[in-house]
């Protein structure tokens, strides 16, 4: 059992919005986050997936009048979008009697009929959070150990790393074979399989959508759907390039990173630390599992990116807070970081408020101009005050 980072704006938001939507792909650990909150309040819990719960929903707007007062907790929402409507009318009714906050707790994968639905029925009265898997500051100490095995709780915590592969495999095959077709996409297994697979092999690199295509025999079209979907179920992430107003030549594709370490590596058939650590993709790995760490720490209205010219001036990744502050983030798998050229360059063209390298040690030491050497909890920590 683990203190999820969540939990305490999970509270906040049900203090201050009728609805809040915990979205994330399966086995993440949202039913359990929930169902900890649920304990804490006068509530009722439903699963969408059980015959059973569904048979409750036959009137749902009778059922919800029966329940007011309490949290509802619905589960695998996706099942049900009709119901959003429901929600609606229930909820406007409850802010005319003073009941406003905290009535509904959703929980489902980001597809895109879920964030459609919900968006056109429930504007102004909702509010998302993203549940990852596992991230550094909600385990133990051993960094290795999740970055091998991943956020996911069931292979982190796996007897050792065979069982942690298999269980990671069985995932990917019963999401592509049973979870992807009950949401709607009609899309084949096989292809999907190798589609995820080849983004694996890109991870940290830029997204050729063409080069994709023509490796899977499909159109551009369908391979861009396949990749947002992907993306939609939290599985994929595209970091997109910073764009600033200058004579610069800067590089508009946008990146791609597998968000979990363990199916990453899973998709790379890597089920053991000597072997990632002799994988030539060993830094984009760290890259993009120091990336989905610091993004799990980072205020939710915090943007994302990366800053890249075709001279070679990068940064790997640039945050802008809520606050206005714009970190420039240099990520390093060395214990002893240097900072090349390119990202001085690259930070007197944004002329960033903090500039941060990312070292895999944990003491903080400052480097030439205005470079601060920190590691990953230190910076989720900084990230954590703002």
């Amino acid at each position: 059992m683990f203190f999820r980072d969540l939990h305490d704006k999970l509270i906040e938001g049900l203090t201050h919005n009728p609805v809040v939507a915990i979205l994330g792909p399966r086995q993440a650990g949202k039913t359990t986050l929930a169902l900890e909150v649920a304990k804490e309040r006068d509530s009722i819990y439903l699963d969408l997936e059980s015959p059973k719960d569904l048979a409750k929903l036959q009137d749902p707007e009778a059922y919800f009048q029966m329940q007011k007062g309490k949290l509802v907790i619905l589960d695998e929402i996706q099942r049900k979008p009709e119901i959003f409507q429901v929600l609606r009318s229930i909820i406007d009714k409850g802010r005319q009697k003073g009941k406003g906050n905290g009535q509904f707790l959703i929980l489902g994968s980001a597809s895109i009929d879920l964030l459609q639905q919900s968006s056109e029925t429930l504007a102004g009265r909702i509010q998302y959070l993203e549940l990852g898997g596992l991230s550094y500051t909600e385990v133990d100490n051993d960094i290795n150990k999740l970055w091998l095995r991943g956020g996911f709780p069931s292979s982190y915590l796996a007897k050792n790393d065979i069982v942690s592969a298999q269980w990671r495999e069985d995932f990917i095959r019963t999401y592509l074979e049973r979870d992807v077709p009950q949401l709607g996409p009609r899309v084949p297994a096989t292809t999907l399989r190798r589609l995820w697979t080849m983004l694996a092999h890109l991870q940290g690199s830029m997204m050729n959508t063409s080069k994709l295509a023509s490796g899977l025999d499909i159109s551009n079209m369908t391979a861009s759907r396949y990749i947002d979907l992907l993306c939609d179920l939290l599985l994929v992430r595209k970091v997109q390039p910073y764009y600033i107003n200058t004579k610069k030549r800067l590089v508009k594709t946008p990146k791609v990173y597998v968000r979990d370490s363990g199916l990453l590596h899973q998709l790379l058939n890597i089920s053991t630390l000597d072997n990632l650590l002799s994988y030539p993709l060993v830094g984009a790995s760290w890259e993009g599992f120091i990336i989905e760490n610091i993004l799990a720490a980072a205020p939710q209205q915090a943007k994302s990116s990366f800053y890249r010219t075709s001279a070679g001036a990068e940064i790997d990744l640039v945050l802008e807070l809520p606050n206005r502050e714009v970190w420039a983030i240099e990520i390093k798998r060395t214990s002893s970081p240097k900072v090349k050229q390119g990202f001085h360059i690259a930070c007197e063209d944004i002329n960033p408020t903090q500039k941060f390298v990312i070292y895999n040690g944990d003491e903080i030491f400052p480097l030439p101009n205005d470079v601060m050497a920190v590691g990953l909890k230190e910076l989720m920590g900084r990230l954590g005050d703002r």
